[in-house]
């Protein structure tokens, strides 16, 4: 295989109602239908289905397996879950709803990838430190809806970040301006 270009977002919260009036972050449109169709045409705008598409855990909210598949399915390119908390049951068990869908590799919670050469470090989970962060590794992470700031090269890739738009960006576009 060719040349694959990689995508990363984190928190897209599929089906969760409560996201539209999150203060910190709140999610300006009228329903959560209308919320994931913006979603789904945002990554579908830059994503090909050959590319890599990371979605760094929150996939979804609804337990409503049907409406999970029909969202998975509606997004372009081969999909990687790293766990998130509404990823898994309260015992740590992935939801039933995410187990059956063709992900490209099984859902696990961190990973480490290389893109543009870098090494990439990924979690649902802000690290203070992570593998090979001292020698200049980056990394990206989900969860706190941009209340913690960006550090070093340690970014929140959450779609409702500002530069984000509600859709997934390219390392190249994510690392902009990072130390």
């Amino acid at each position: 295989m060719g040349f694959t270009t990689k995508f990363y977002m984190a928190d897209p919260h599929f089906g969760h109602e409560a996201a539209l009036h999150w203060e910190s972050t709140p999610r300006h449109f009228g329903s959560t239908e209308e919320m994931d169709k913006a979603i789904i045409d945002r990554v579908n705008e830059r994503v090909a289905e050959s590319d890599l598409l990371f979605i760094l855990g929150d996939f979804a909210v609804s337990n409503d397996a049907e409406y999970v598949a029909h969202v998975f399915h509606a997004l372009r390119g081969r999909k990687v879950l790293i766990l998130g908390n509404h990823d898994v049951d309260n015992k740590g068990r992935v939801k039933p709803a995410l187990v059956g869908l063709p992900w490209d590799v099984p859902p696990v919670h961190a990973m480490e990838t290389k893109d543009g050469g870098q090494r990439l470090y990924m979690s649902h989970y802000a690290h203070r430190v992570w593998p090979a962060g001292h020698y200049g590794s980056f990394h990206f992470y989900g969860h706190s809806h941009g209340a913690i700031p960006n550090i070093g090269r340690s970014r929140d890739v959450g779609i409702d970040c500002a530069d984000m738009d509600f859709g997934p960006r390219r390392f190249e576009q994510l690392i902009k301006g990072m130390e």
